[in-house]
């Protein structure tokens, strides 16, 4: 994906990064520059890109302008 939109993260987001140690830099590189990207149920789509060896997921939707992170984590953890 490289056309950058706005990025909104949602309360659950923001707690499962703190948990997980995930920056916002982190899930902006998965959203700009993913590895991959699946369709999950609903609107939303899961993006996954490899950032030092690790795997991250991150679930989001999109609305119009608007990316909205759903959740996201490490796999493997």
């Amino acid at each position: 994906m490289h056309f950058f939109m706005r990025i909104e993260y949602t309360r659950h987001a923001r707690r499962r990064m703190k948990w997980r140690k995930i920056s916002e830099s982190d899930i902006e590189t998965a959203l700009t520059d993913t590895d991959n990207i699946e369709t999950s149920e609903g609107n939303r789509s899961n993006a996954y890109k490899y950032i030092n060896n690790r795997l991250i997921k991150v679930t989001f939707c999109q609305e119009e302008d608007i990316m909205k992170v759903i959740t996201a984590v490490w796999k493997g953890e």
